[in-house]
C-alpha cells in the first residue's frame, strides 16, 4: 500500500505561495533550477517601464541616451 499525501497547513501554503511569487523554475542541462524572478514594475519589465514613462531630461541625466527618441 502506498502512503497518502498529507495536506499542507495554512502556514506551509502561505510559504509556498510566497516562494512561487519570488522564484521561478527553469531547466539547465536537463535539471530543474530555481532562480529569482526578474524585477517588474506594475507587471512590466524595468527597462520597458523606463522606455514608456521617462522624459528626455531624466534619460539624459541618467545617461540612457539609447532610450531617447529623435521625435522629441
Amino acid at each position: 500500500m502506498t502512503k497518502h499525501k498529507r495536506k499542507l497547513t495554512a502556514a506551509e501554503k502561505a510559504e509556498k505561495k510566497q516562494r512561487q511569487k519570488e522564484y521561478m523554475t527553469i531547466f539547465v542541462k536537463g535539471k530543474q533550477k530555481r532562480v529569482k524572478r526578474p524585477q517588474t514594475i506594475d507587471g512590466m519589465d524595468v527597462d520597458e517601464f523606463i522606455r514608456r514613462n521617462a522624459d528626455p531630461i531624466w534619460l539624459h541625466q541618467n545617461e540612457m541616451w539609447e532610450y531617447m527618441n529623435d521625435d522629441e
